[in-house]
């Protein structure tokens, strides 16, 4: 007789990967189109990098697994987290010259079970 096999525990890249490639395909199906993914610098990572309707849309993914004790994945943008991103858009917008756009932070927030599908996703724009 078989052991049952336990479930695979998936890292907190491995589920960050996923949220972000669900975030993706909702996204393109809205008509977005993709930059940059996980632009990196000096002062942090931008998660997505889009356009959509003229703006450029600088999108923070954030995901939670299984239980919510830690708070909902929209709680975890904290004040800190908004500064981070902001500096660091700051910085993406100079490389690549896109000074004169106008410029909106959503938030997608994804709750994953634990084979890393998704119970949910959802949609937060001009979130900050």
């Amino acid at each position: 007789m078989r052991e049952p096999v336990p479930p695979q525990r998936y890292n907190r890249k491995q589920k960050g990967a996923a949220a972000e490639a669900a975030a993706v395909l909702y996204l393109t199906s809205l008509g977005y189109v993709i930059l940059d993914q996980n632009w990196r610098c000096r002062s942090g990572e931008l998660d997505i990098v889009a356009q959509h309707e003229d703006r450029l849309v600088i999108i923070e993914v954030r995901s939670r697994g299984g239980s919510l004790l830690q708070g909902t994945p929209a709680e975890s943008v904290d004040s800190r987290k908004i500064r981070q991103v902001r500096r660091t858009a700051q910085l993406y917008i100079l490389s690549k010259g896109q000074e004169a756009r106008e410029v909106v932070f959503d938030v997608i927030t994804v709750l994953l079970n634990d084979d890393l599908s998704i119970t949910s996703l959802g949609h937060i724009r001009e979130a900050f």
